[in-house]
């Protein structure tokens, strides 16, 4: 093995044969800035600034949207049947689904996704949850400063 090559390689062994395989992945375990990144699937965004773009928009886009339906109410209390919980459990399902693509995207260690997530989350507050635009109600014990620590 050439060890002057800027190449990894690995050794693959298994059922009596051995192959060696060029390694050009590299998966980040600390925070980077550059396009070069993966988002979410395999080569993606790849090189291309305009990827990257569209990969920040999509993080931007899912952040946002999560913090739209975690703030939004759907179901005017006191409803109960089974369309009612049905209607529930799917936003619950598509809100989960939500969060974990962008704790997913975030993993990419990218400082921009990073950024771009924070900044919409922080968007999305700023829009559904904040005084700015909330509607003046009495008695609301469930209106805080903070919003709860939940996804």
């Amino acid at each position: 093995m050439d060890h002057n090559n800027n190449n990894h390689h690995k050794m693959y062994g298994g059922m009596g044969h051995t192959t060696m395989k060029k390694c050009h992945d590299f998966m980040h375990m600390t925070f980077f800035w550059g396009t070069k990144s993966e988002v979410l699937f395999a080569q993606w965004p790849g090189d291309s600034h305009v990827m990257y773009a569209l990969a920040l928009l999509l993080v931007f886009l899912m952040s946002f949207l999560l913090e739209w339906l975690s703030h939004t109410r759907f179901i005017k209390p006191g409803s109960k049947s089974i369309v009612t919980g049905l209607v529930q459990t799917f936003l619950y399902l598509l809100r989960v689904g939500l969060a974990y693509l962008v704790m997913l995207a975030l993993m990419s260690f990218n400082g921009g996704v990073f950024l771009v997530a924070v900044f919409a989350h922080a968007i999305g507050f700023f829009f559904f949850r904040s005084r700015a635009f909330a509607k003046t109600r009495q008695n609301d014990n469930n209106h805080f400063d903070d919003p709860p620590m939940s996804c």
